[in-house]
């Protein structure tokens, strides 16, 4: 209640303080830097900065910051122009806000280069400079202390340890700042793998995800005890997560071991075209819990990595790219075999998908009811463009080709033949 007081209070202070001349002419001022600051700013991110500087200042990170060190700079020469004429109160105010703003956008930079411009760091900027903002604004006020005391006053049991809104809320700042830093070594570690050339891709993949999960679990074990909050409050949130993955996540859990094994088994890899139930595609991304293979059509299909682990996986080009294509045909009885085969192996030589070896080769697989079975075999390299079309093409050649040449193509035929007696007869 006396903070709300002492900040009533100190509301009312400032509104009278903001209608003196001293105030007005501050305010004036402070519009101006800002406003001149901005200008540069404009002027700077439209300047183009040669190789050399960029490596020594950084282009994004001079535009980032060009606006609040120019905005402190003209404050701070303008209070140091006006202190023996006006009571600069005001321009000593807006000196730690521009210099948070700085610092803050510095910080950000260096969590932009190493996270991407990611829509939650937008977010979780303007959300932290409020905080910083209101943190220095509650200082220089005097009033952070009260409000430390309110937050340390309220407290609660979470087992059988003791804790306050105070360390509450230093847990959450500590714990996110160590977060932020296993992300960063995180981006490090995975900037390193991405180079390593002479290592497996799914190697590569299984260390990203497991310095993630290590750096972050070393974060949040090293910021609790920092504020002194004991890891031990957190056992009961322990068991009862291993409950939950024990009973109710058993399939998301399976999955995710099973994608750890899919990595460091390397039977199937980015790249692969494969089969699976119903589906077939290229697989496209590997993650811990998923696999997305995209199909010739262009949809994409998330298949759990259990199922991969479980189920018999047809995969294409797992050691050699190589595979074998069947194109059944089937011709009349008093058509003649061989001319025919020669004319489906003739039909190949335009197609540029088909290779040379192995040898393509016709076969004859059996005597129909309706004619004589043939078997049109030859290989390509490359599964994952598909053979639909390639089969239509050589099914178009080979049926000119058999036209030209007189070669029937049965279709089903039947013939019926009555033993005895006379269909126009009728019984009594």
């Amino acid at each position: 209640m006396n903070m709300l007081n002492d900040l009533a209070y100190l509301l009312g202070d400032f509104w009278r303080y903001l209608q003196q001349p001293d105030a007005l002419w501050q305010i004036g001022v402070l519009l101006v830097c800002l406003a001149v600051a901005l200008v540069a700013d404009r002027l700077v991110r439209r300047r183009t900065i040669s190789p050399q500087q960029v490596w020594r200042l950084g282009q994004g990170g001079l535009q980032r910051l060009a606006f609040p060190l120019l905005a402190l700079l003209l404050v701070l020469v303008a209070r140091a122009l006006l202190k023996h004429h006006l009571n600069v109160q005001l321009l000593s105010l807006a000196i730690p806000l521009l210099g948070s703003l700085a610092a803050i956008r510095a910080v950000f930079y260096v969590l932009r280069h190493s996270f991407g411009n990611s829509g939650w760091l937008a977010s979780f900027e303007r959300f932290f400079a409020l905080s910083v903002w209101s943190m220095v604004a509650l200082y220089i006020t005097g009033l952070l202390p009260e409000l430390i005391d309110m937050l340390e006053g309220a407290s609660f049991a979470v087992g059988k340890e003791t804790l306050n809104l105070w360390q509450v809320a230093q847990g959450i700042v500590v714990l996110l700042a160590t977060l932020l830093i296993a992300l960063w070594i995180n981006g490090l570690v995975e900037a390193r793998l991405a180079r390593a050339t002479g290592l497996d891709q799914n190697l590569r993949v299984v260390f990203t995800r497991l310095a993630k999960a290590g750096l972050l679990l070393f974060a949040v074990l090293i910021g609790l005890p920092l504020v002194g909050i004991d890891l031990t409050t957190l056992s009961v949130f322990g068991g009862a997560l291993g409950v939950g993955i024990g009973f109710g996540l058993q399939k998301i859990a399976s999955s995710y071991v099973s994608g750890f094994i899919i990595l460091l088994d390397r039977s199937i890899r980015i790249g692969n075209f494969i089969s699976v139930g119903s589906e077939r595609g290229q697989v496209t991304q590997i993650t811990t819990r998923y696999t997305v293979l995209k199909g010739l059509t262009g949809v994409e299909a998330i298949v759990p990595n259990e199922i991969l682990v479980s189920s018999v996986v047809l995969n294409e080009s797992y050691t050699d790219p190589h595979v074998r294509v069947a194109l059944p045909v089937q011709i009349g009885y008093a058509s003649d075999i061989e001319r025919a085969m020669r004319i489906m192996i003739d039909a190949l030589r335009d197609q540029p998908r088909v290779l040379s070896e192995p040898e393509p080769m016709a076969f004859v697989v059996a005597f129909a009811d309706s004619g004589i079975n043939l078997e049109l075999g030859f290989w390509i390299n490359d599964p994952q463009l598909g053979t639909l079309k390639l089969r239509s093409d050589i099914y178009l050649t080979i049926w000119r080709d058999f036209q030209k040449a007189g070669i029937e193509i049965p279709y089903p035929q039947r013939e019926v033949r009555v033993v005895g007696g006379n269909l126009g007869e009728s019984t009594q």
